[in-house]
Order: C-alpha cells, then sequence, then structure tokens
C-alpha cells in the first residue's frame, strides 16, 4: 500500500537526504508508539470503556501525531527550504510555497 500521496511522490528537497534523516530512527519510535496508542484505543472500544477515557487518549493521540508534524517541518524548514533560499530562484520559491501550504494543512487539522 503506498501512502506518500500523488503529490509527493519524486518531490525530494534536494539530491541529498530528506531533512529528517538524522532523526529518522527517533521519528520510527514515535510513530510506533503512536501506532500502538492507536491499537490501544480500538482495543478500550472493543472493551466497552468508559467515553471519557477514550476521548482523553485520542487527544493524546492526536497531540502525538501533532508533534511528530512538527518536527518534520521544522526539519523540512532548517534543510531543505533553507537549502533552497541560499540557492535562490524558482526553486526557492517552491519550497516556501510548499512550506506555506503544509502550514496551513496542519493548521485546518
Amino acid at each position: 500500500m503506498n501512502t506518500v500521496p500523488e503529490s509527493a511522490e519524486g518531490q525530494d528537497c534536494h539530491s541529498g537526504p530528506h531533512g529528517y534523516i538524522q532523526d529518522k530512527p527517533r521519528y520510527l519510535n514515535r510513530l510506533k508508539r503512536i501506532e500502538g496508542q492507536a491499537r490501544g484505543i480500538s482495543r478500550m472500544v472493543d472493551e466497552d470503556v468508559y467515553c471519557i477515557d477514550i476521548l482523553t487518549q485520542i487527544s493524546a493521540l492526536n497531540s502525538a501525531l501533532e508533534n511528530v508534524a512538527l518536527g518534520l517541518l521544522d526539519d523540512h524548514l532548517r534543510h531543505c527550504v533553507l537549502d533552497a533560499a541560499r540557492e535562490g530562484g524558482d526553486e526557492a520559491e517552491k519550497k516556501l510555497k510548499e512550506a506555506s501550504d503544509a502550514v496551513r494543512r496542519l493548521v485546518k487539522s
């Protein structure tokens, strides 16, 4: 199953590795914990746990996902956008627009 949106396929930040590459193990560990949280919420529903307790766990899951998203955005700004801004030209404008669009999507969610 391909989880990369079509609009993002093949869009490298530049010719080198992505900005999050040095934190990749940390991101993967956080995402595994998030997966466990999601499974736990499902189990809570299956076991008829009190609604408020489930909502509390959903809030924690949302917060964990937001933290991952903000970390990735920060890495993108510090690496991809900054590199493109140094080079200037159309690529810089493209990366700034991508970052603005990403922020817009995060704020909406």
